[in-house]
């Protein structure tokens, strides 16, 4: 996929409230991510949140927030909050 066809796609801002710090939450996310083809980044917050942002096609998007509301098998996963806007050419997936 190259960038102008990633600048056509959706940008999904999720931060994740729950039990999602020390559990390889932002593993599990990066590996969901990549197998999807989506790029951006899942981030560690100092309040205990996890932070995601990701780029790609709107559908592709969904299937990630099913996994974020999931999470992997020692997460406890409270809440999302999800904001939607346009993408703006990230590249890969990164972990911070």
């Amino acid at each position: 996929m190259d960038k102008r066809s990633r600048l056509s796609g959706m940008r999904v801002n999720v931060l994740i409230s729950g039990a999602v710090q020390g559990v390889g939450y932002r593993r599990f996310v990066q590996r969901h991510a990549l197998d999807l083809g989506l790029h951006g980044y899942a981030e560690n917050l100092s309040d205990g949140r996890v932070e995601i942002v990701a780029e790609g096609e709107r559908g592709d998007l969904e299937r990630l927030l099913h996994w974020l509301r999931r999470g992997p098998y020692h997460a406890a996963v409270t809440h999302l909050d999800v904001q939607w806007n346009e993408a703006t050419g990230l590249n890969d997936f990164f972990v911070y």
